[in-house]
């Protein structure tokens, strides 16, 4: 599990803009930051991702997550493309059978867990029972 507070420096560049090409011209995608303000009041702990809907591309990625445990609050700083929509996925540390948001692998849909990439941060979210 991965730690927010591990995350290495090539993590927080890994928000560099991707280039388009148009007419064979290279243009970058704009880039942003967003910080998700995550607060478990579970009394278990829970696992958390971010996925963006706009791409392929899932925070923090390769297999990994952000753990809460209860009672945590958790800022998440990525780094995003502007006007990206991103929502959230969490559930029980072992039990995935009780999420959040989009649930594990974005495989739900949510009311109120997505958000534009646009900077500044989210209000906090509250994952309660």
């Amino acid at each position: 599990m991965l730690k927010l507070n591990s995350l290495p420096a090539i993590r927080r560049a890994a928000g560099l803009a991707l280039a388009i090409t148009l007419g064979g011209t290279a243009i970058p995608a704009m880039a942003a930051d967003v910080t998700f303000i995550m607060k478990n009041d579970h009394p278990n702990a829970v696992e958390v991702e971010l996925y963006s809907q706009d791409r392929r591309h899932v925070w923090p990625g390769n297999n990994q997550v952000y753990y809460l445990d209860d009672g945590e609050t958790k800022q998440i700083p990525l780094s995003c493309q502007q006007g990206e929509k991103i929502c959230y996925g969490a559930w029980v540390s072992g039990d995935k059978q009780t999420y959040w948001g989009t649930g594990p692998n974005n495989k739900e849909t949510c009311e109120d867990c997505c958000y534009t990439c646009e900077g500044g941060e989210t209000e906090e979210i509250n994952l309660v029972e």
